[in-house]
């Protein structure tokens, strides 16, 4: 039997268990990055298990999230950053230079490597043939201390793809879209999607890396394209052409389950407020005002997107009453618009450019004013991420947005007489790395620089036998970490001082969460109960530190996303789901659970007995945890844990 492109990697890199799905697998990694969000965290971490150097071969370190410099929170971040990655041995990507997955596509990415970061869209790099994983920032810090990464391994999904895409106006965003539609924001949960079929060879490798980027909307562990002559060109465009191999499927090699997108029959898409999966064709919405249209991100905001977005615009301007913004992905892409004429096709038709950042795709700025539609190029539409709960925003491919933005209303493109020039990718881009700072020889002498911002990372204490604990929220089902732990630009900048940001746990749901949290941790401590798919989204561990820090002993919830389980358990709390999840609608907010028999029941059945004492009734709930996991949790935590295993 021949092996997939995910069976040919992991074996490469395998240092223990065996490869079948659910069983758990130790992998050795080739590369971690962080980027600011999550990355301040993930390097007072590694700093805190006293590691004098990474002990992976390759280390980045990102600033793309936090960029509004409206204080001293976040440039006093960025120097802490750049003298923490000289000092432990990675390079640094200065404030400028572009969104983590797109430099990092351009710059590092390999076929057949396996490489984790510290967001959710790290498998952007899945469209170079790389094995590319989002992990939360304690799991980032571990590996980069040398310990191989841990995971249980997932289903492999063989997505074939079939015909060629009807371009210019159905993209690489509407195949993910299309995904999305089919499978819904919890299909990919437990699963790597590998995408094959002679449609592979029609998409370059900005293409597959838009596909891939999205794969994170349908809850996967990943997602990759086989590394062929395309990305051989892509890699030689870039200088880089010796990081090239090609990595294909074997023609027998098996898989889970396969499935097919035919890219003929596909139109261009959008997605509905307020998920990535409510997916209908443009057409549908016909004649919807729109307000404001965003382009870019790290789905959408290549030089071939960017050159073609300017085309549409060249010679028109945007409606009077609409506002356009664009974030090109890279310095690099910035400089090729810029010297191509690209650049100046946008601002004459009334285009607001922004910096090479996240921007309004993480509520950095952009926001849409109340009750206002936005359409972007961007994928996550989640209520409040843009930085208004009040605002609707749709997504939809590049090219369609950029119709839209002239147009002032929803129009399917395919409508206009537009003509479109897309280069796709060059023969040659532009390669200037002076912001991407080496680490230098020998870093041992360097000063760690800390703002009063930043504070250190705090501990819990190893886990009780017995819990009793208070309901603080009851939630429904695909609560995302932006529901838990809001983004946006008054936020984010506390994510180096946790005590700060833990005051916005479920802010835009119930402003007195946190307040409630902290009277009940001086009882005992609270629960959170969610539904199905709870932590969706950003990887984002502040999702888990603030809840922990705030007395969070346990959720329950029916299923839970990958990531966040993972923060969760990372940081101590106990992720349990309801052995019938039926039990769910016995419990309210204020109800008061005790489980006992914690430590037994965590190492032998994982069936842990409930007792509502409030309510009088009993429930179980299990959980499905590792022996690292158990450990883990047991400890208090992987940092407490670590702390103790290295001294």
């Amino acid at each position: 039997m021949g092996r997939n492109i995910v069976q040919k990697v992991f074996e490469a890199h395998l240092v223990e268990g065996t490869l079948r799905k659910g069983e758990t697998v130790s992998l050795k990694v080739d590369e971690v990055y962080t980027q600011d969000a999550t990355g301040t965290m993930a390097w007072l971490q590694f700093e805190a298990m006293g590691m004098e150097k990474v002990r992976v071969p390759l280390a980045v370190s990102y600033v793309d999230h936090n960029m509004i410099q409206s204080n001293f929170r976040n440039p006093d971040d960025h120097l802490f950053l750049q003298t923490a990655a000289a000092r432990f041995g990675a390079y640094f990507s200065k404030p400028g230079n572009g969104i983590c997955h797109q430099v990092n596509l351009e710059r590092f990415a390999r076929p057949g490597w396996i490489g984790l970061g510290t967001d959710s869209h790290t498998p952007t790099n899945g469209g170079i043939g790389m094995i590319a994983i989002g992990v939360g920032g304690l799991d980032a810090a571990t590996v980069m201390a040398g310990v191989p990464f841990e995971m249980k391994m997932p289903e492999v999904v063989c997505v074939r793809l079939t015909g060629r895409l009807r371009r210019p106006w159905v993209t690489a965003m509407d195949v993910i879209l299309e995904l999305l539609r089919r499978l819904t924001v919890k299909g990919g949960v437990g699963r790597i999607f590998e995408y094959a079929g002679p449609g592979v060879s029609d998409l370059d490798v900005t293409e597959r890396a838009t596909i891939a980027n999205m794969g994170a909307e349908l809850g996967a562990t990943t997602s990759v394209f086989p590394s062929d002559d395309r990305t051989r060109r892509f890699l030689r465009a870039q200088g880089r052409e010796e990081d090239w191999t090609r990595l294909e499927a074997d023609d027998d090699a098996a898989y889970d389950v396969v499935m097919e997108i035919d890219l003929d029959g596909l139109e261009p898409l959008i997605a509905r407020p307020h998920s990535p999966d409510s997916v209908v064709p443009v057409r549908e919405l016909s004649g919807m005002r729109v307000d404001q249209v965003c382009i870019g991100s790290c789905t959408n905001s290549s030089y071939g997107v960017m050159r073609a977005v300017a085309t549409i615009l060249r010679g028109r301007r945007i409606a009077e009453h609409l506002s356009l913004l664009v974030n090109p992905g890279s310095k690099q892409v910035y400089e090729m618009i810029a010297r191509d004429g690209s650049l100046a096709d946008m601002i004459a038709a009334g285009a607001r450019m922004l910096e090479s950042s996240c921007g309004p795709c993480i509520g950095m700025g952009g926001s849409p004013g109340t009750g206002q539609v936005s359409v972007r190029s961007y994928n996550r539409n989640f209520r409040g991420r843009s930085g208004n709960k009040d605002a609707f925003v749709y997504l939809a491919n590049p090219l369609a947005c950029a119709v839209m933005a002239v147009a002032g209303k929803m129009i399917d493109p395919r409508e206009t007489d537009y003509e479109v020039e897309y280069p796709g990718e060059p023969e040659a881009f532009s390669v200037n790395d002076n912001m991407l700072l080496p680490p230098p020889e020998d870093g041992s002498g360097i000063e760690i620089i800390k703002g009063p911002n930043i504070k250190e990372v705090p501990l819990k204490e190893p886990l009780k036998d017995e819990l009793e604990v208070e309901v603080l929220i009851k939630l429904g089902d695909n609560v995302t970490t932006d529901d838990i732990m809001p983004a946006g630009s008054q936020i984010l900048p506390f994510r180096s001082n946790i005590p700060a940001i833990s005051e916005y746990v479920f802010y835009n749901i119930d402003e007195g969460f946190a307040e409630r949290a902290k009277e009940a941790k001086a009882r005992g401590g609270g629960v959170i109960i969610g539904g199905e798919n709870y932590g969706q989204g950003s990887s984002r561990e502040h999702a888990a530190i603030a809840p922990m820090y705030l007395g969070i002993k346990a959720v329950i919830a029916k299923s839970f996303a990958r990531i966040h389980r993972a923060n969760l358990i990372n940081f101590g709390i106990l992720p349990l789901s309801f052995s019938s999840p039926g039990d769910m609608e016995g419990i309210e907010r204020g109800d008061i659970l005790r489980i006992s028999g914690v430590g037994d029941s965590l190492t032998t059945d994982q069936v842990y007995r409930v007792r509502n004492l409030t309510r009088g009734t009993e429930f179980t709930v299990r959980s499905d945890l590792s022996r690292r996991e158990q450990d883990l949790l047991l400890a208090g935590g992987l940092l407490p844990f670590l702390k103790k295993r290295l001294s």
